[in-house]
């Protein structure tokens, strides 16, 4: 990877400097769309200059709620360049959840297209929002929209404004750069504040260890609001490497946009790794020089066949958490000797293995994993508390001093061998881990509840070869054959991932000494029982 001279401090200096070096290379791709690194570096900063002239200020958030396009990417990047604060929102959200994500964030533009603002403005406007914008030309103007919302603007129109000359907001290092929603444990959504210190390390060692290269040409398959999608913009800039934008359907897709771009380099989690696994024709994308993996462990024999297929392709199983970005990684070399290990530490991050007490755990011994370094975030967004409980100061240090390194404490369970490799052996909490997503209980009943169908409910996770864990839902009713229309309901509410793979009818759920949903208790009850309702 080409060295470079001058460190960022400001993630969108990524762009920049690549665009010193390298101006007229290929930097992102869409369809039959391509922006060299000096033309996306001048679109950003024009973004940049638009959002300061609509009265932004400095640590204000920026939404997207789009596919990955180049628009999403030139406003993300370009609320970096300003001053703002990034919010990608997952496209698959529902409008409901995206506007509480709004709301909780204060945000004060959205970027969307014109079909998913309408479905928006049926509800009541978030705080703060000022200006909503889509990014592309409506084919039928909008309908009346409530008077309350912001009237929305087509993005080029808006871009076309920007002034050439206007004063940006500086935001640097420790700097707030963006908020990543992930499922918490209880209750619903919760911000991950990342820095800008947080990003550049990230992308520095992912970048390194994957051995980015100028040449590489990287598919972006996953969504920009999950850190591991974000960064394979990152980690491709730094390096001044090519990213082509996908939303795929199919293995058929992927397989196209593979061999007709010369893709080097692809990233994944289990949900796309094991139907590629079953391709015949997945020996044909033997250029691919490296691929990656994170958001769940792969089954031995998706990797055996990952390897068959494709000899020649270095294999990099990682394990990261949203609030430290990425904590190790298994070199390609080290899969068949120690098969089920997430690896070791990558640069930039110590990870530590202690048990309830905060000491050291043996080789062997089950601890929880303590992730501390440069890439260990601010904590989350106006939760205090939450923060309190993940973010606290590194296992031995005196918690009453000020000075003192906050961690971020996983929750993770994990156990170290004699050789420092560690393996994933499961949560503290009930948090499930489903298809590279986490997703809380809570949202998935309450969701439940809100249909007015069933008394009472709890949802749990059961082992699962494909997804590492699937999603079951308990329920107490009084008629049974409601249960089609609670499905057909939670298919409405709730993104794919979230909805229950089975439901269950019970007398009454199990709960544990204290009164709590005994989940795993539940899990293995619905598993046992039969007829289930898929």
């Amino acid at each position: 990877m080409s060295a470079i001279h001058t460190a960022p401090i400001n993630v969108a200096d990524l762009l920049a400097q690549a665009a010193a070096r390298r101006p007229q290379a290929p930097a992102l791709s869409q369809g039959g769309a391509q922006l060299s690194y000096a033309a996306l570096d001048a679109r950003v900063s024009r973004c940049a200059r638009a959002l300061r002239a609509s009265g932004l200020l400095a640590g204000e958030r920026v939404a997207t709620w789009l596919p990955k396009t180049l628009d999403n990417v030139i406003l993300l990047f370009g609320a970096l360049r300003a001053g703002a604060v990034m919010l990608p929102i997952n496209p698959l959200l529902k409008p409901a959840q995206v506007r509480a994500i709004l709301d909780d964030a204060e945000a004060c533009t959205l970027l969307t297209q014109p079909s998913r603002l309408a479905l928006l403005h049926a509800l009541p406007p978030p705080r703060g929002l000022r200006l909503s914008l889509v990014d592309t030309l409506p084919a039928q103007p909008l309908a009346p929209l409530p008077t309350h919302w912001p009237s929305p603007r087509p993005l080029a129109d808006w871009l076309a404004s920007a002034p050439e000359a206007i004063p940006l907001a500086r935001r640097i290092d420790a700097d707030l750069a963006a908020l990543l929603y992930t499922s918490g444990s209880t209750g619903g959504p919760k911000g991950v504040m990342l820095s800008h210190r947080n990003l550049i390390a990230g992308a520095q060692s992912v970048a390194s260890y994957l051995d980015n290269r100028p040449d590489d040409h990287l598919l972006a398959l996953l969504p920009l609001s999950f850190d591991y999608g974000f960064s394979q913009l990152t980690t491709a800039f730094l390096a001044g490497a090519h990213v082509t934008l996908l939303d795929y359907l199919l293995p058929g897709d992927i397989r196209r946009a593979v061999r007709e771009n010369g893709i080097t380099a692809l990233a994944g989690v289990p949900g796309l790794w094991i139907p590629l696994a079953r391709q015949s024709w997945l020996g044909e994308l033997s250029a691919l020089r490296y691929i990656t993996n994170s958001g769940g462990a792969l089954p031995p024999s998706v990797v055996g066949a990952l390897k068959a297929a494709l000899p020649d392709t270095r294999i990099h199983l990682m394990y990261g958490l949203t609030e430290a970005f990425r904590s190790t990684s298994l070199p390609p070399e080290d899969l068949e000797r120690k098969p089920g290990s997430i690896g070791k530490p990558i640069p930039n991050a110590e990870i530590l293995v202690v048990d309830d007490s905060g000491r050291p755990c043996a080789a062997g011994e089950t601890g929880e994993l303590v992730h501390r370094g440069t890439l260990v975030g601010l904590g989350y967004w106006k939760d205090p508390q939450r923060s309190a409980e993940r973010f606290r100061p590194v296992p031995g240090h005196d918690v009453t001093d000020p000075r003192a390194e906050i961690a971020v404490w996983s929750g993770d369970l994990v156990r170290q061998d004699e050789d420092g490799y560690l393996y994933f052996i499961g949560r503290r909490d009930g948090q499930i881990k489903t298809a590279g997503y986490r997703v809380s209980p809570d949202e998935v009943e309450a969701a439940a509840l809100d249909s007015g169908l069933i008394h009472e409910c709890a949802a749990a996770g059961q082992a699962d070869p494909e997804l590492g864990q699937r999603i079951v839902l308990g329920v107490v009713t009084d008629t049974p054959d409601v249960l089609p229309a609670l499905q057909q309901h939670l298919r409405q509410a709730l993104p794919a991932w979230m909805v229950p793979a089975r439901i269950h009818p019970l007398p009454q759920l199990p709960r544990t000494p204290n009164g709590k949903y005994d989940r795993r208790a539940l899990a293995e009850r619905i598993a046992q029982e039969s007829p289930p309702h898929d």
